[in-house]
């Protein structure tokens, strides 16, 4: 449904072009410091507002915390985070009611709904759907940063075809990476995928890319043998974001292309106590963390919406129709939606902690 994770429990709703979206965050821990600030400047690294074809939109994201905290403190009760939607433009929808665009959800949701869901901007199908995630994300963070030190960061590896020149770099470059126009963390990549995005704009196209998140080191004992393991939830938490189509942890995919001696992880002992030697698993051992950071990668499809000539269906009269989308799009939904997957990890990991018994209900002074 709406929600996702067991005792830190994270719901969301809204549509793109209704009133607002927002979550309420259950199992927050009494005792923590609340930022709003931080809220803001979670909110703020979305917006991409300084390449207008990444985001034509450009919300504002005006938002309000409406419960659960007192006195700069979380109380330990839900804490209800609404963003505004103010600048939904809507008529550009009417002209393709019932005409499902290719590539995105409308077809499915007509196909379970009927003509009872919002078609416009793609309703709670929309991209939109995940600031209410980086909302959330950014509590989770908060409980992490304060109770056990976690940090979590992501950045872009690959955007349309163009990819970083770099297989090594540290949590500090990734975190740097943000104050670019775009978050990679080479310099010449970043002109190169900007040049990208702004030539795909004009041709009326579409570009995908692929994002890494990673963290800082995750106690070890998350995750649950057999069904409940970190990883599984985890992969669950990041496919549930629209314009995900794969996951992979560590090095993932390559392990396949492996020898067995290659791909493991050589044990060593470090600081009195055993460590992975190259991590190449992503921080994960039988779907549970080990004390290593975690590291894993999602690729996202291009955004559906292009100005190109594309074939459909009339819904209404069963006929096959051309149609040519004339609203705003986004030419990438990459950047914004490794921010969504960086948000869902940070939320699955207070889940697993306080599961774990490594966050307790109350954060005593």
């Amino acid at each position: 449904m709406s929600s996702v994770g067991v005792v830190f429990r994270v719901t969301t709703f809204g549509e793109s072009h209704g009133a607002a979206v927002g979550a309420v965050i259950d199992g927050v821990p009494a005792g923590i410091a609340f930022d709003e600030g931080f809220i803001r400047r979670e909110l703020d690294r979305r917006k991409f507002c300084h390449i207008p074809v990444l985001n034509p939109r450009c919300e504002d994201e005006d938002f309000q915390v409406l419960s659960g905290v007192k006195d700069g403190l979380t109380t330990g009760t839900p804490i209800a985070v609404i963003i505004w939607n103010r600048r939904a433009k809507s008529d550009y929808y009417m002209d393709i009611w019932m005409k499902p665009r290719p590539g995105h959800a409308d077809l499915a949701w007509y196909l379970k709904f009927g003509r009872l869901y919002d078609f416009r901007g793609g309703g709670r199908a929309s991209g939109r759907e995940t600031v209410a995630r980086i909302a959330a994300g950014a509590v989770a963070k908060m409980v992490l940063r304060q109770v056990l030190g976690v940090e979590v960061s992501s950045h872009l590896v690959e955007l349309g075809g163009v990819a970083i020149g770099r297989d090594s770099y540290t949590f500090d470059e990734v975190v740097k990476a943000w104050e670019k126009p775009l978050p990679m963390v080479d310099d010449e990549a970043v002109k190169r995928a900007v040049d990208l995005l702004i030539k795909t704009a004009t041709e009326g196209d579409s570009v995908g890319g692929i994002g890494e998140v990673l963290t800082t080191e995750v106690p070890p004992g998350l995750g649950e043998p057999v069904f409940d393991k970190l990883k599984a939830d985890l992969a669950k938490a990041i496919m549930s974001i629209p314009s995900a189509v794969g996951v992979e942890f560590g090095d993932g995919f390559r392990l396949a292309r492996m020898r067995g001696s290659e791909a493991n992880d050589q044990i060593r002992l470090r600081d009195g106590r055993p460590r992975l030697e190259t991590n190449r698993v992503g921080g994960m051992l039988g779907g549970m963390s080990i004390g290593e950071p975690i590291r894993l990668r999602v690729a996202f499809k291009p955004t559906p919406s292009v100005r190109k000539p594309q074939r459909t269906v009339d819904l209404e009269r069963m006929e096959e129709v051309t149609i040519v989308f004339k609203g705003r799009y986004d030419v990438s939904t990459a950047p914004k939606a490794i921010l969504a997957a960086e948000a869902m990890t940070a939320i699955i990991l207070v889940d697993h902690s306080i599961r774990a018994g490594l966050i307790p209900r109350v954060i005593k002074k």
